[in-house]
């Protein structure tokens, strides 16, 4: 019979300290969290009927819908998405794969890493003077869009060097060992078993891209614009567009006389709006992962 020792129960106590402090530093970050989405979303139910999703603003904002910005704020991250995705992930494949370490790639990796702290405002500074007016794009959904895909593109570009780098080099090196190149390596074997990690900076691209205000208000967000008809094709990519963020802005600190629960209600349509995106890449990602082989 095996007997417990004194410094097997001391590991255990320990055991059970180190366990409770870590479930309570992850309630100290999921509790706030729940607490301020339930808040929101209870302080903007009363407004939240399907006139509010399906109907312009009315009354400066102060009464009427969300429909435009809903749309628009679509608009914005799947453009957005669709320009910064595919060139984030070449660009990471390059850098991963294909590039020499030297003095060069060095000065590229730390350019990355800090375009990803420059503050959103000098993003849309940025946006305003090359896309706004240098390419002539006017204040559009299409110079908005350019200006978050560079705002996200180093989040994509790092997240998928991580990814990419995760893939063991014995899968690499099993491919070149049978006559494979390089691109087929990467296509076949590279890219297919860490697309899940790629997905984690798309996802992070889109919860930043619904949420941000100054880089759009700046380069291709009205104030108002009310939109007629049915469907989701209801703006060009020319045109500007209405956001939620920026709606919420306008709401909240210029329009006089508008509801409080008006404000709680476009912000909790905001959060929907990033769970919905979210969990569906999620899902996709849960599902890929379950895939591999490793």
């Amino acid at each position: 019979m095996f007997t417990e020792t004194l410094t097997g129960r001391k590991k255990q106590r320990h055991e059970r300290v180190a366990r409770m402090f870590f479930g309570l530093m992850t309630a100290a970050m999921v509790i706030p969290l729940l607490l301020i989405v339930g808040f929101v979303v209870f302080k903007g139910a009363p407004a939240m009927t399907w006139e509010f999703f399906s109907t312009n603003p009315r009354r400066g904002g102060t009464a009427g819908g969300i429909w435009p910005a809903l749309v628009g704020t679509l608009y914005l991250i799947l453009v957005s998405l669709c320009i910064s995705a595919p060139i984030g992930v070449l660009a990471a494949v390059y850098l991963n794969e294909y590039a020499k370490e030297n003095w060069f790639t060095r000065i590229v990796n730390l350019a990355v890493v800090n375009l990803a702290g420059v503050p959103s405002i000098v993003h849309g500074l940025f946006g305003l003077g090359a896309f706004v007016y240098a390419l002539h794009f006017g204040k559009s959904i299409l110079a908005a869009a350019l200006t978050l895909a560079i705002m996200t593109l180093p989040v994509i570009i790092a997240s998928t060097k991580e990814a990419l780098a995760s893939v063991p080099r014995s899968f690499r090196e099993a491919c070149w060992n049978v006559g494979a190149s390089r691109w087929q390596t990467i296509w076949r074997i590279v890219l297919p078993n860490s697309i899940s990690g790629i997905l984690t900076g798309v996802i992070l691209q889109v919860s930043r891209t619904a949420g941000e205000t100054a880089p759009v208000m700046l380069t291709g967000v009205a104030t108002f614009k009310a939109i007629e008809g049915g469907g989701l094709f209801l703006y060009d990519l020319r045109e500007q567009c209405m956001a939620l963020s920026m709606h919420l802005f306008y709401v909240r600190t210029q329009a006089s006389g508008a509801p409080e629960e008006l404000s709680y209600a476009i912000a909790a349509t905001l959060l929907g709006v990033v769970l919905l995106v979210n969990t569906t890449a999620i899902c996709f990602r849960v599902f890929l992962r379950a895939r591999k082989k490793w």
